[in-house]
């Protein structure tokens, strides 16, 4: 009997087969498979748990944003409304300084007018007393003439006064 050589490959393959079990390699690479399946499924479970979690926080941001955002509406909307009062505040203060002014204003030209006819009367009365002092030299001259300018002259400024 000859022995070719598929028949010592087939030896070959049952010896290896024989060593491999022997060597007790499928138990290995199952338990491995087995360990490897294991780890998966704990690396599962940890994402789902982050993603529960990184849900829960995006809830969480959400409903922090939508306060915060009604937050600053509230925020807004306050600042509107004193905008609003400061302007009305502003206005009033703004009539009322006009106000003012204009009445110091009146009460100014009023003063000035009064001060400007007294001038005009205080004028008057020296002008009348000066023409009244030339008419009554021309006419009347002497001691008798000086007296009655004198006592004309007071009764002028005392009606004018």
């Amino acid at each position: 009997m000859t022995f070719d050589a598929p028949f010592w490959a087939l030896v070959s393959l049952i010896l290896f087969f024989a060593v491999v079990i022997y060597m007790k390699v499928p138990r290995q690479i199952t338990g491995s498979l087995d360990n490897r399946a294991v780890a998966i499924r704990k690396e599962l479970e940890e994402a789902k748990k982050l993603r529960a979690e990184a849900e829960a926080l995006l809830v969480e941001y959400k409903q922090k944003a939508a306060s915060a955002e009604a937050e600053a509406g509230q925020i807004v909307e306050q600042a509107k409304r004193e905008a609003v009062a400061l302007a009305g505040e502003a206005r009033r203060r703004t009539e009322e300084y006009v106000a003012s002014r204009t009445k110091l204003a009146e009460e100014k030209i009023a003063q000035a007018e009064t001060q400007a006819i007294q001038e005009v009367r205080a004028l008057s009365a020296d002008v009348a007393v000066a023409a009244a002092e030339k008419l009554l030299a021309v006419r009347v001259k002497g001691a008798e003439g000086e007296a009655l300018i004198a006592k004309s002259i007071g009764d002028v400024r005392a009606k004018l006064n």
